[in-house]
């Protein structure tokens, strides 16, 4: 597995491109912007795009869907049945399926947003706006929040310490770095099962 990371200055948001050597298709996980470096990326590689992962709807996190679209015709992935116009394969709550030869799992993390998801492909999870490093994701009520402690507590903070964290926005992180720095994270020790 390879990864890419792409800034999209537009939100300041982070997607990444995540290639399978063995099979030459890749998934994008939340497309900020499709430009010519994200395509000269996918072109150099000679990747596939099987797949796009949208780890919530936010602008930001989706605003160069229709670009690629236009160029490739992978699948959407998303907790919302239609993106931009175009039809997803809908996601709710926990579970796995395959793409570009990737067994990829998938989390329901609402709090930041009611549709928020966390995907993971092998090592790595990649946690859109649910967490970023030393922080937990933003959220517009006390209920959000303690929604998004309780499912972060559950899911997240059970996987092992050594599992990288790719956020939508900022640097990566660990699981192990998170449980140890992240106070608002600590707060989930706290919060009820849901």
């Amino acid at each position: 597995m390879k990864i890419y990371y792409h800034f999209s200055r537009e939100g300041f948001s982070n997607e990444y491109l995540v290639g399978n050597c063995e099979t030459g298709e890749a998934v994008i996980i939340d497309p900020g912007v499709m430009n010519s470096e994200l395509l000269g990326q996918i072109e150099r590689n000679k990747f596939k795009i099987d797949a796009v992962l949208v780890t919530h709807n936010h602008e930001s996190h989706h605003s160069g869907l229709q670009t690629l679209l236009k160029i490739y015709s992978p699948r959407v992935y998303a907790a919302d049945s239609e993106l931009k116009g175009k039809k997803t394969v809908l996601l709710q709550g926990d579970g796995t399926f395959t793409a570009a030869g990737f067994s990829i799992r998938y989390y329901a993390v609402p709090g930041h947003s009611p549709d928020s998801l966390m995907f993971q492909i092998e090592n790595v999870v990649f946690a859109g706006d649910a967490l970023s490093a030393g922080r937990l994701g933003t959220t517009n009520n006390v209920y959000g929040r303690r929604n998004l402690l309780a499912h972060l507590k559950t899911k997240l903070l059970s996987m092992n310490d050594e599992i990288v964290v790719m956020s939508g926005h900022g640097p990566p992180s660990t699981v192990g770095a998170e449980r140890l720095f992240n106070a608002e994270l600590m707060e989930a020790a706290s919060v009820k099962e849901i």
